[in-house]
């Protein structure tokens, strides 16, 4: 289970960097816990719309409630944890 959740955090780490042309940064650069926004990755909400399609294209996730979004885009820890308990794909 812990090795299938790093593996997943791992996955989700590098689909951002590519997603989001986060040319400098590595995934060993993205805490699995630092946030995503504000003082951590410091992504924006273009940022946010790119990270909804990612769940739902790559995951079968919708979140339709930007709030939902908020909770969900904490952190990468969050995100995987979040996916893990409700994908479809």
């Amino acid at each position: 289970m812990k090795n299938t959740m790093e593996n997943l955090i791992t996955e989700l780490k590098v689909k951002i960097i590519e997603i989001l042309n986060l040319e400098d940064v590595t995934v060993e650069d993205i805490k699995n816990d630092d946030s995503l926004f504000g003082d951590g990755l410091g992504l924006d909400s273009i940022d946010a719309l790119e990270l909804i399609v990612l769940l739902d294209k790559e995951y079968g996730i919708k979140i339709t409630d930007p709030k939902e979004g908020k909770t969900i885009f904490q952190s990468v820890e969050v995100m995987a944890d979040y996916i893990q308990k409700n994908r479809t794909k």
